[in-house]
């Protein structure tokens, strides 16, 4: 993974730093810590020491280094800087080329890429100095990430909250990611759809949305422009990433018409209902003296059937949900639909499942005979293989 150098700055969200600095090492990443004076009157040195497995740098020179231009060779080492919580402070100091502690040298010295945090009172982050010192810092690459609104400390109310962890986390690893599908636009979508019988019940399907939720994430850390088209879903939009939310199929199929222009790659991977009840009944049925009901049922949009018709130069990708007989039917699909590729998925196995968080899929395109099996794993990391399938396929 990534060598990141995590500064912390003097705000009250600096105590979040020690769970973040958990939470990237616990992705794999090696962390090292640089914090200013105020930002150790928030967090515990000994605790960032513990979980990063590395000394606290705090000190511009510093008698315990090897040298005196050791905050060079710090600058030199990360693949990412973040600075979490970024105060109003410390992103002047950045904005101006300030240079009079460890951390706004080694910022100044650095080449790694720089990922901010903002966090402070909803005053100071709406003063017209720091929207201009945002606004330099990020003209010049910095990724931002944040801040939330909501109640803050100091009793105010609005912006100035540290973004969420995993939010920070993203951020840093699209940072440090490959970058491979920078220029693309890839639209997804994802999780079931929902039919309406009636103001209170609802015709729908088992699909949690993660796979294509993992699929919008990992294209967003890779560099691409993501629009992500959600079902009825209750998982947090991955950072980086447009999601517009629709209910029934046929919203669904509006919002992928409406963003094809766009994309440059459509992943399908939404479970979408084929039918739809021919009207909802204005007022909820009632169950009293009721011993059989019918439902009259319609056919939906054919949304791959639509986009396939406006493939042009796009790189389409579809998913088979099936029961039996995998990579038959998925093959079918594939043939069918015209697109370039097909993921297969057996949704009648427990441990890779719809509400599962692992899976395991096999991709056949864009011959029948191309037929590839990723073993079970994470959905991040199916996701990854996937995309990784997607670009081989775009580069022919």
């Amino acid at each position: 993974m990534s060598r990141v150098l995590l500064g912390v700055t003097g705000g009250i969200a600096a105590y979040k730093a020690c769970e973040l600095v958990r939470m990237l090492a616990r992705a794999g990443h090696e962390v090292r810590v640089v914090a200013t004076r105020n930002g150790l009157r928030f967090a515990s040195a000994t605790a960032l020491e513990a979980l990063s497995g590395h000394p606290v740098r705090r000190r511009l020179f510093d008698p315990g280094e090897e040298s005196e231009i050791s905050h060079i060779a710090l600058a030199d080492w990360p693949e990412v800087v973040a600075i979490a919580p970024a105060t109003a402070n410390a992103l002047a100091k950045l904005a101006h080329g300030l240079a009079d502690d460890l951390l706004s040298t080694v910022c100044l010295a650095t080449r790694a890429p720089l990922v901010l945090a903002p966090a402070m009172n909803v005053n100071m982050y709406r003063h017209p100095a720091t929207q201009e010192n945002l606004a330099v810092l990020q003209k010049r690459g910095a990724l931002t990430v944040g801040p939330e609104s909501g109640e803050l400390a100091c009793g105010w109310e609005g912006e100035g909250r540290l973004a969420g962890l995993e939010s920070i986390v993203a951020a840093i690893e699209k940072a440090a990611g490959p970058g491979d599908l920078r220029g693309e636009t890839v639209l997804i979508t994802a999780g079931p759809t929902a039919e309406p019988l009636d103001p209170v019940r609802v015709l729908t399907n088992r699909s949690s949305g993660k796979m294509g939720f993992a699929l919008a994430s990992e294209a967003a850390r890779r560099g691409a422009e993501v629009i992500l088209v959600a079902g009825p879903v209750a998982l947090p939009t991955p950072f980086g990433v447009q999601r517009i939310d629709v209910e029934t199929t046929e919203q669904m199929y509006a919002a992928v018409m409406d963003g094809m222009d766009r994309a440059s790659i459509v992943i399908k991977s939404a479970a979408v209902a084929d039918y739809r009840p021919r009207e909802a009944a204005p007022s909820k049925l009632k169950r009293a003296g009721v011993q059989t009901l019918s439902v009259d049922l319609v056919s939906n949009p054919d949304i791959s059937a639509a986009v396939a018709q406006r493939k042009g130069s796009r790189t389409l990708v579809g998913f088979a949900a099936e029961t039996e007989r995998l990579i038959e039917n998925a093959t079918d699909k594939l043939l069918r639909k015209g697109y370039d590729l097909i993921v297969g998925n057996d949704v009648s196995r427990s441990d890779i499942a719809f509400h599962a968080d692992r899976n395991e899929v096999v991709v056949i395109g864009p011959g029948p005979q191309d037929v590839r099996h990723l073993a079970i794993a994470p959905k991040r990391e199916i996701a990854s293989l996937i995309l990784d399938r997607v670009l081989e396929v775009r580069r022919k």
